[in-house]
């Protein structure tokens, strides 16, 4: 047998690559008890790369993508395959100050493009294909702020990872042949006090957050090493040194009449344990006590886990 006969084929992933666009769609959906409803997820499901082509064809510079997730309670009803071994439901993370809730969610439709008009068309249709066997559990738009920057006026993303080392750090491999060529997802929407944030100098905001507010430069947590920045407590190193990356897809969203503003925060990544002591780190703090300081100005309001499947897997849905 030759070396080619033997070589094995990776499994096409979702676009979870897809670069950050100008707007985007964060659409937490529940089944309802409605007759047929799961037979119907599935074959909404199993759609779904037709319903993307038919939006995306109107304007091919739209850069037009969708990224689908399942949800642990739902996930054997609407598949029948195999866990993923991470797969679970989103796990509360309780500090002394500051809350991490878990709030309902079956499916999480991810919808980005460089047009808004897009992104509305592509969620029409998939509300439609679901019909009744779904209902709303958040509709989040978001919006590109100036240089990818988040409503507390820093660069959001830095840190995430790039050539090689995107698929890489999302992308699970033959390490698990039930969750291969999918990636887990972790979401929460964040709301921000204002009000409480301008009240810090930007010397104190830039110390929060481990960067400067200007030039997105890193700064180290030497002048209050107990008291350790956002960027240091998200950044996950094992016990062998070795970091482990995520990719972060977040967005902000809002409505200045309303007083609304926030980032809905969006993880994706081959192991679901580094999203999670992510936010350990940063609701219970490091040393526990000294939590991750930009959470006196920052709620979140929701907080969900999904399993990204290949796109096969989906397709396989309608049969």
């Amino acid at each position: 047998m030759t070396d080619s006969a033997t070589r094995r084929v990776p499994i096409e992933p979702q676009r979870v690559d897809a670069p950050l666009t100008s707007c985007a769609i964060m659409l937490t959906l529940t089944v309802t008890t409605a007759p047929d409803a799961i037979s119907t997820v599935r074959a909404a499901l199993a759609s779904a790369a037709d319903l993307v082509k038919n939006v995306a064809v109107r304007d091919l510079a739209g850069a037009l993508a969708c990224t689908i997730g399942i949800g642990s309670d739902v996930w054997d009803a609407v598949t029948g395959a195999p866990r993923p071994a991470e797969l679970h439901p989103f796990r509360p993370v309780h500090g002394a100050v500051h809350t991490a809730p878990a709030t309902p969610g079956d499916l999480f439709v991810h919808i980005r493009a460089e047009r808004h008009d897009l992104c509305f068309e592509l969620e029409r249709q998939f509300l439609d294909a679901f019909g009744d066997a779904v209902a709303v559990a958040d509709e989040t738009v978001g919006f590109r702020y100036f240089d990818a920057r988040d409503l507390l006026g820093f660069v959001d993303g830095t840190a995430n990872p790039v050539g090689g080392d995107l698929p890489a750090a999302t992308i699970i491999g033959p390490e698990d042949p039930a969750g291969e060529g999918g990636s887990y997802l972790l979401v929460q929407k964040y709301v921000h006090d204002m009000a409480v944030w301008r009240g810090h100098s930007i010397e104190t905001q830039e110390a929060i957050i481990g960067r400067t507010k200007l030039d997105n430069v890193e700064l180290d947590d030497a002048a209050a090493p107990d008291q350790k920045s956002h960027k240091t407590l998200s950044t996950i190193v094992d016990e062998a040194g070795v970091e482990h990356d995520i990719l972060r897809d977040n967005m902000p969203f809002g409505a200045p009449g309303r007083g609304e503003f926030g980032t809905y925060f969006l993880g994706y990544a081959r192991e679901l344990w580094v999203v999670e002591r992510m936010l350990e780190r940063m609701f219970i703090g490091d040393p526990p006590g000294k939590h991750d300081r930009m959470l006196d100005a920052s709620t979140p309001l929701t907080g969900g886990v999904f399993f990204i499947p290949p796109p096969a897997l989906l397709d396989g849905l309608g049969d």
